[in-house]
């Protein structure tokens, strides 16, 4: 099996400096791939800057033999993503994978959390993502060509206390992903998200003493093959955590369906409406329209 390669692909990738970001930037140079090593060397909290961390990896990545730029704008604002998309085309001509990876965390409870600290999270992480793929996307679309990678979390598919900002980011990750792999469907453009578990800053303060080996390492080659020109999917979510690689997604149960329903009636009958043996799981390009046509289904089948 020929080895996937990246040769003549423009790969920009946010929160490279460190990290799984770093470890995504030297797996796509390594294979050929001319990398914009975006990083604006900020605290886990998104406070300080530091160019050290994005000059440090395309130090590593040109010892190497391979071509990169580092760029420290932040995500955080339109005028920042606009700035990191320009840069890839004055330095290399051309955008064909965005992998948007940029992120911080504050934990804190929503009983006591501050308007600033939820907005300073759906900015990195949220609002970061719109502006960049709003950018990116049309320069892909012209082309012909576009790979791009968003990341969720399970703090965004499952929840989890003292971070509402980051989980709700997170799962507004999924809907922009939805959007994106539909509207670039018939362009060549596809867009699919990475849910990562490693060990890395955002796991200070942690016990993981008994954690089983999570480096950046195991989650790269997943975020490299949905960069890639033979990801055959689209729309979907890659979990990758301590080895294992698995899809998660979104599903229905059939439910039942009566032609009119009372508070009792409901609560009579939630077992069955709740009963996930037979789930409906459906693709984000046809999702929609299979979720009503089913529904409708079920409503003409009765009348």
């Amino acid at each position: 099996m020929a080895e996937r390669r990246f040769d003549h692909r423009v790969a920009v990738i946010t929160g490279a400096g460190r990290g799984l970001g770093r470890e995504y930037a030297l797996l796509l140079a390594s294979k050929g791939a001319k990398v914009i090593v975006n990083d604006n060397g900020s605290s886990m909290q998104g406070t300080g800057t530091e160019a050290g961390p994005a000059e440090d990896v395309v130090a590593e990545i040109r010892k190497a033999g391979g071509q990169a730029f580092a760029c420290t704008e932040s995500v955080a604002t339109r005028e920042g993503c606009t700035a990191i998309v320009q840069c890839a085309l004055d330095q290399f001509g051309q955008i064909d994978i965005l992998v948007h990876n940029a992120g911080n965390v504050r934990y804190v409870s929503l009983l006591e959390i501050e308007d600033e600290d939820f907005k300073s999270v759906i900015d990195v992480h949220l609002m970061g993502a719109y502006y960049l793929v709003r950018r990116c996307f049309p320069l892909m679309c012209k082309a012909g060509y576009g790979r791009i990678v968003l990341t969720s979390s399970i703090g965004g598919i499952y929840g989890w206390e003292n971070v509402v900002g980051y989980g709700v980011a997170k799962t507004g990750i999924i809907g922009l992903n939805n959007v994106v792999a539909i509207e670039g469907a018939d362009k060549n453009v596809k867009c699919n998200i990475i849910t990562p578990g490693a060990v890395t800053r955002m796991a200070e303060g942690l016990d993981i003493s008994q954690y089983p080996p999570m480096g950046p390492d195991l989650v790269a080659p997943a975020v490299a093959w949905l960069a890639h020109e033979s990801c055959s999917v689209t729309g979907e979510m890659l979990i990758a955590i301590a080895g294992r690689v698995a899809r998660a997604m979104i599903a229905e149960t059939p439910g039942i369906y009566r032609p009119s329903w009372t508070v009792d009636e409901i609560a009579e009958n939630i077992d069955a409406i709740r009963d996930p043996s037979r789930p409906w799981i459906l693709s984000p390009l046809s999702g929609h329209r299979e979720h009503i046509a089913r529904s409708f289904a079920l409503a003409r089948k009765d009348s």
